[in-house]
């Protein structure tokens, strides 16, 4: 798998601004209107490690309001704790359901620094399903990468002198609880880092941790083309 086509898929060339409704049946429908017209917000945050996917923790751990000061967006879907990358935030319900309703199936593609170095039999499992709870997991894309680049994380993973460690990517379509973890662990390899670098046609591209942007004209097209939403004449 190419890294660089998943850092910079397009080019992004914002021509067009879009709003976004919904009908009773949850279908979402683009239409154009003026510039500075009403709208909806769709951001790309690049969440680091440590940082709690809400806006507020009783014991005071970092949280998103200490990157984003959007009012009215919430985040789609989650990311844990410990986990790194790329989360969508938006104030447009629909749009967060379609996008992480487990029956869409929307691909989430994640890179993960795991122990030891996986032999075909243990990538093949990953990508067949491994079972979770009794339930298996559904079929993923899964291959091995080179080292990609990446920002140092702000704590250091753990490192064994005689336990090298490799990198996978794996492409879900479902988003069980920290499941690419539970995965890798079940097949012998426990996760080090998990960064996510794609949500369905988003990309985290050249964002560094702790950086958001809203997400382009162009984006969202194409988003919502393959989220199948019927465009209105």
């Amino acid at each position: 798998m190419a890294m660089q086509s998943l850092l910079f898929p397009i080019e992004y060339q914002p021509s067009a601004h879009w709003k976004y409704r919904t009908d009773p049946f949850l279908e979402l429908r683009m239409f154009r209107t003026s510039p500075g017209g009403p709208h909806l917000r769709y951001i790309c945050f690049y969440k680091p490690y440590g940082v709690l996917t809400q806006f507020s923790d009783s014991q005071g751990r970092p949280t998103l309001k200490h990157f984003i000061d959007v009012p009215d967006v919430y985040p789609v879907g989650r990311l844990d704790r410990d986990s790194e990358g790329l989360l969508l935030l938006s104030d447009d319900g629909a749009f967060a359901h379609r996008l992480t309703d487990p029956r869409y199936g929307h691909p989430r593609t994640y890179w993960a620094q795991v122990e030891g170095v996986p032999e075909a039999a243990a990538l093949e499992r990953l990508r067949i399903g491994v079972e979770l709870d009794r339930v298996r997991t559904r079929p993923a894309q899964v291959d091995g990468i080179a080292p990609p680049s990446l920002p140092e994380r702000s704590v250091a993973i753990r490192y064994r002198a005689h336990i090298p460690t490799s990198w996978l990517s794996l492409t879900l379509t479902e988003g069980r609880n920290r499941q690419v973890r539970r995965m890798t662990a079940a097949v012998g390899h426990p996760t080090l880092r998990l960064v996510r670098v794609a949500v369905g046609q988003l990309f985290l591209g050249d964002l560094v941790p702790g950086q958001w942007r809203d997400l382009t004209a162009q984006e969202l097209r194409l988003s919502m083309l393959k989220l199948a939403y019927k465009p209105t004449r």
